[in-house]
């Protein structure tokens, strides 16, 4: 059996994803844009792209440009874990708010309707690369002008997707989630774990005399 991976590289800015792989034993170390890199035009949309089509081309980018980050720093080689997330309502993506307005704007759209969380994950490890992609449901009640303000007021909404984040303050205006918890959040762990596994990383309930498992990771579609 090959030796297992001591760790991987994580290509991503958010501390969630850093913690969620820490929930499931996954040592990781940060492999972050240069200053120079312009990482945020990886996200830019594309006329008449569908959310699906749009997350996963945003992470296949973003996975391209950490192999390079990779090769181009000279680091020790090691799997490379790569994700991204988007909300849509219908067809339509709702990217980071701009500004309060924008924000207003999308926390308005989403009151009292079903919106989805789209979430792709992909692992380069040398020449081989493994992805999935998770979509969850997620419901909001109704939520009142005031509650609103105070959220935007507050700050959150700023760099998320959608405007919210479901581990923040506006969690208890949310009546029903169908899918991933943990996909919402940035990072879906089953698929991570199906992808981490084939990559030949160990996890934390992995045990040493048992081979790693070969199971396909799922594409979590909810209809």
């Amino acid at each position: 059996m090959p030796v297992p991976h001591a760790f991987v590289y994580l290509a991503s800015q958010s501390p969630r994803r850093s913690q969620l792989l820490d929930q499931i034993g996954v040592a990781h170390h940060a492999l972050l844009p240069d200053p120079a890199e312009d990482a945020e035009s990886l996200e830019a949309l594309r006329a008449g792209e569908l959310p699906a089509d749009y997350v996963q081309r945003v992470t296949r980018a973003k996975l391209q440009a950490a192999r390079q980050r990779l090769q181009r720093r000279g680091l020790a080689p090691a799997p490379i874990l790569c994700a991204d997330t988007t909300v849509a309502l219908g067809r339509r993506i709702l990217g980071k708010p701009a500004d309060a307005d924008e924000a207003r704007a999308t926390l308005s759209a989403l009151s009292g309707r079903t919106h989805r969380v789209l979430t792709a994950v992909a692992v380069a490890d040398g020449r081989h690369t493994r992805a999935a992609l998770s979509v969850s449901h997620v419901q909001f009640a109704a939520l009142p002008a005031g509650v609103i303000e105070a959220y935007v007021a507050g700050g959150e909404p700023f760099g998320k997707a959608g405007a919210y984040a479901i581990q923040g303050t506006l969690a208890g205006w949310i009546a029903r989630i169908d899918g991933s918890h943990s996909g919402i959040m940035g990072l879906p762990l089953f698929e991570t774990t199906q992808l981490l596994h084939r990559a030949g990383v160990r996890l934390a309930l992995d045990s040493p005399s048992r081979p790693y498992t070969s199971a396909r990771p799922s594409r979590s579609r909810k209809s």
